[in-house]
């Protein structure tokens, strides 16, 4: 299997619901590098996984809509507790569209996989995958 990984980060403010997050229900920040994974088990007809640029440029566009907004006032989020878990899903599945629309361009119909990894610290961090 090939893979090719682009990074970014987000900064972002959020609370979350439930006791197991203790201080953390309370209104805090948090930045995550973002590192998004692409996957397939042959190459394209330009030798590449997926075209880095695009990746790349895609991944930030996703992450802009994520940054700097206090998560808890995002309708899409109304409701949920937007764990480090579920970040990297949605930023996976919004990847996902992208290769799906094209705008990771031709050779990306080819991808199997994505996995988005969200790097709390240098010490924790969690993703997701999921197949194309």
């Amino acid at each position: 299997m090939f893979s090719v990984t682009v990074r970014d980060h987000i900064m972002i403010a959020h609370s979350f619901s439930g006791e197991v997050f203790g201080p953390a229900q309370k209104l805090h920040g948090a930045t995550f590098v973002v590192d998004a994974t692409f996957k397939r088990p042959e190459l394209d007809a330009d030798n590449i996984v997926v075209d880095i640029g695009r990746a790349s440029e895609e991944l930030h566009t996703i992450c802009g809509t994520l940054s700097y907004r206090n998560l808890d006032d995002e309708a899409d989020f109304a409701g949920q507790n937007t764990s480090t878990e579920f970040l990297a899903k949605v930023i996976a599945d919004r990847l996902a569209g992208k290769a799906e629309s094209g705008d990771l361009g031709v050779g990306a119909r080819g991808l199997t996989g994505i996995a988005v990894t969200l790097h709390e610290s240098h010490i924790a961090w969690a993703s997701y995958e999921r197949n194309l």
